[in-house]
């Protein structure tokens, strides 16, 4: 029996969601639910892996069954496509199984032609209606599908519009309608140098093929790497038969949610046009009306549809997003789909539906995307600050929270200046589009001119955790001259500009932030995590402010303490030159001596701050030619800060240059080279230690000797390690427990894991390292060439965010298996910033560590996605 790839709303349901994407699984799902959805058929996702493999073609069984499930279309709603009388006309959109909003390709009113664009004017009676209809297919069909720039069509629709006197297209008559579609057709043959397609199945069967190109194209490729979207998935298209919004006044098109996708409140929301086609609403080229008016304005069609939003919503166990169209006075459902929504709606939204007996704490759970909770810790406006402030203009709240950078007015210019300044970028736009996605991803925060809460700025924004005001109509904004004014009052690019997502409000210059607290639902949600995870999270912190603030955010302790961040700082960086430059044991031994007290206070802080909770110290990393200056100015002032020859102290920055430092004398192997180092280091961290216990302070150091790769390395330095501290803690005559262990980031470690566990009491994986050094990719430069292995689907994701779980993950397996082999108690974690990533987490649990560690602002993140791991995949 040959594969079937195309399948019929009525022959599809929610369980099929990856055959046939979530948009058509949805539609027949509420077919069967007994909804008002136009009927269609889904062409699926292995029928896009089949068009990839054939050379980008649609074979010709699949093109026959596409046109057998069209006459049951033509059987069913009583007309034919491509007939003059009455003309079936469709639409042609994508589906993934996950939702890509806007990333991919739609197609509307697909089968008109010359004769069917006249025949419906006929059948309807309204010219109006069937040639708006027509210039929008040309403009779709001619950009979607045949690559015809979108830019031609707006200079004429724009130019008819300033003749007529008139803001937008409902100022347009019948004649206005002809006259541009007849200009649109003009226009597409001369930049196409044919005509117009008139055969409505080669129009369908274009269509068809330019949604599968479209899974292809650069803003679908850059969502699913920051969505973590596996490109094998593909897409589905589903064909749908049209209902119309713009035959008249009562007609329409809206997006709602069945909650409110800012705040999580149970209030139905959205928005709607009159005379208008669905893709008008979220593209913003009018500004829309709320919801709530439809009740005023047709309270019979507003009362069945906030039903079939509440009925989805229990159905689905989840918000939803639905779009609808009302044509002649009847509703249709086009789409239902778990609705984008803040980090704060989600967190709301969850803990509703468990209270409303909706779902329980673990479906809750896993209802929720651990990244986006990094969007609850980002900085608000001090109020105090902002009470002081005058806004300059307004719009809607789109998407909550602040923001302040430069102006940028395009995507490629948002990624330059943060590329040159360093610097946060506020997006201008008159409208965003997909193609702005990189710029959107870049910025802190977005601006437009036009569009409502449901256009592409506000859902695209909501979804990335970026503070948005949209639809400011009090905005103009001059590309060509790099210019904005706001109500009157002139920026440029680079200019600052503050806005407040949760108001709509606009502010000049730059206001600055405040960090967030976690209370309320946030807390609700986090106990949940901590009752079902059973992963240890930890944090990465070299200071006390940093450690508490981990605390806060619930870490369990630090993983990761780097001892050289502690070196950088103005009142102890000329001892650690010293050091670096001393000729003699003593020499260093006299710097090391300066240092010990300021880094044993350090220490000393941090503990107080934990109180108990364990702190794993990692000594000294880094090359020591990155505590020393490189141009000739800089080395000639430290010279003579330290009292030393210029040419000295030249010829010593000279030694110690690498042409591979990362690679060179670094970790484990300074030690080797200077004890002296460790010594100093373990002496603080012991002192520091006995200090605090004696106030009655619990605590229990982990000393970390990272870069090890060679067991005897270890073995060296932990002997210096040990006979340091017992001597210590005799001497002090306290009871002190401590532990020694490694960093695993060098692959042959993890072959070796077995023999380095016998003197190693714990691992801790340092995956930035492990993975630069199994990839052989430097994690400073990788940056230049990735994006084309991104491009060529070579890579899908970045090694550098989420482990590979082929390559570095199968090494992490054999140091697990090996170490435990070796030393059945080990402790073992992971310290590399893939700690916070909730797809490394979930690798990190399958494999058995003990904890992960990651940077405080993820602490949260690490501790959902721990709690969705053990879930997901139990732990005996």
């Amino acid at each position: 029996m040959s594969k079937k790839y195309v399948y019929l709303f009525t022959e599809s349901d929610a369980s099929m969601r990856n055959l046939l994407g979530g948009k058509g699984a949805n539609l027949g799902e509420m077919l069967k639910l007994g909804l008002p959805v136009p009927e269609g058929f889904t062409v699926s996702t292995e029928a896009c892996t089949r068009f990839y493999e054939d050379g980008k073609q649609i074979s010709k069984e699949i093109q026959a069954e596409i046109l057998k499930a069209l006459s049951v279309l033509e059987k069913r709603s009583g007309k034919k496509f491509g007939d003059i009388n009455n003309p079936l006309l469709l639409s042609v959109r994508s589906g993934a199984r996950a939702s890509m909003p806007g990333m991919m390709d739609t197609i509307l009113n697909l089968g008109l032609n010359d004769k069917t664009a006249e025949g419906l004017a006929k059948l309807t009676n309204n010219p109006r209606f069937a040639y708006d209809s027509y210039r929008r297919f040309i403009m779709m069909f001619g950009e979607v599908v045949m690559g015809v720039d979108m830019a031609h069509f707006d200079e004429i629709f724009d130019a008819r519009k300033e003749e007529k006197g008139v803001a937008d297209d409902a100022g347009l008559n019948a004649d206005d309608m002809i006259y541009i579609s007849n200009a649109f057709l003009k226009k597409y043959k001369e930049v196409k140098g044919e005509p117009f397609p008139q055969d409505p199945v080669e129009q369908l069967l274009a269509a068809v093929a330019a949604v599968f190109r479209s899974w292809d194209n650069p803003r679908a490729h850059t969502y699913r790497r920051l969505n973590n979207i596996p490109y094998d998935w593909g897409t589905a298209v589903n064909v749908q038969i049209m209902v119309f919004g713009n035959m008249g006044d009562d007609s329409g098109s809206g997006v709602a949610f069945s909650r409110n996708p800012a705040t999580g409140e149970n209030e139905f929301f959205g928005e709607y046009l009159f005379n208008a086609q669905g893709e008008d609403v979220v593209a913003g080229i009018r500004t829309p009306h709320q919801i709530a008016e439809l009740e005023k304005d047709n309270k019979e069609v507003y009362d069945e549809f906030k039903d079939i939003a509440h009925k989805l919503e229990k159905h689905y166990k989840d918000m939803q997003d639905l779009e609808f169209t009302i044509e002649r006075g009847k509703l249709y459902i086009l789409q239902t789909r778990a609705g984008k929504r803040t980090a704060q709606a989600a967190i709301k939204i969850a803990v509703d539906l468990v209270k409303e007996s909706l779902l329980t704490e673990k479906e809750a759970l896993l209802s929720l995307d651990p990244r986006q909770l990094d969007h609850l810790l980002h900085p608000t406006f001090n109020a105090k600050v902002l009470a002081k402030e005058t806004p300059i203009g307004s719009g809607l709240a789109a998407s909550p929270g602040a923001a302040y950078g430069r102006i940028a007015l395009s995507a490629e210019e948002a990624q330059k200046l943060v590329d040159k300044t360093g610097e946060p970028v506020i997006l201008v736009r008159i409208e965003t589009s997909p193609e702005d996605i990189e710029g959107m991803h870049v910025a802190a925060g977005i601006l437009t001119a036009r569009g409502g809460m449901t256009s592409h700025a506000a859902v695209v924004a909501r979804g990335m955790g970026k503070c948005c005001v949209a639809g400011a109509d009090g905005v103009v904004i001059n590309e060509e001259a790099g210019t904005v004014l706001i109500n009157g009052k002139k920026f440029k690019t680079g200019d600052y500009l503050s806005l407040n997502g949760t108001t709509g409000n606009i502010y000049a210059g730059k206001i600055e932030t405040e960090e967030p607290t976690v209370s309320g639902e946030f807390a609700v949600v986090m106990g949940w995590a901590d009752k079902y995870r059973a992963l240890e999270v930890r944090t990465n912190a070299d200071n006390p402010h940093d450690a508490a603030v981990a605390k806060g955010f619930g870490a369990a302790g630090i993983g990761l303490c780097r001892t050289e961040h502690m070196f950088f700082e103005s009142d102890r960086i000329k001892s650690v030159r010293e050091m670096i430059v001393a000729k003699t044991v003593e020499d260093r031994e006299k710097a090391l001596a300066k240092l010990l007290p300021i880094q044993r206070q350090d220490f000393v802080e941090i503990y107080k701050v934990m109180d108990g909770l364990p702190v794993t110290i990692r000594f000294l990393d880094p090359p020591l030619h990155e505590f020393l200056p490189h141009t000739e100015a800089e080395i000639r002032d430290l010279a003579k800060d330290l009292k030393m020859p210029y040419e000295e102290l030249n010829e010593t920055v000279e030694a110690l240059r690498e042409i591979n430092p990362m690679l060179g004398h670094r970790g484990v192997r300074l030690s080797l080279t200077y004890p002296e180092i460790a010594v100093m280091q373990t002496r603080a961290v012991i002192e520091a230690a006995i200090e605090v216990t004696k106030k009655g302070i619990k605590v229990k150091p982990e000393i970390m000797i990272p870069l090890v790769g060679e067991v005897r390395e270890l073995t060296y330095v932990k002997d210096y390690v040990v006979k340091t501290a017992d001597k210590l803690i005799k001497d002090a005559g306290v009871k002190l427990d401590y532990s020694v262990g490694t960093m695993i980031e060098i692959p042959r470690a993890t072959l070796l894991a077995d023999e380095i566990a016998r003197e190693a009491e714990f691992f801790s994986f340092g995956t930035n390292d492990l993975t630069q050094m199994t990839f052989g990719f430097s994690r400073d430069d990788a940056a230049k060439f990735l994006g084309d292995y991104y491009n060529k689907q070579i890579f899908t994701l970045d090694p550098f965010a989420h482990i590979d779980q082929k390559g570095v993950g199968k090494l992490m397996e054999v140091a697990v298996r090996l170490g435990k082999e070796a030393r059945p108690d080990i402790h073992l974690g992971i310290c590399g910033e893939h700690g916070g990533d909730p797809m490394s987490v979930e690798f990190c649990h399958k494999i058995g560590l003990d904890y992960v560690s990651c940077s405080p602002f993820r602490v949260p993140i690490a501790r959902l996605a721990a709690a969705q791991a053990n879930i997901k995949n139990p732990r005996k």
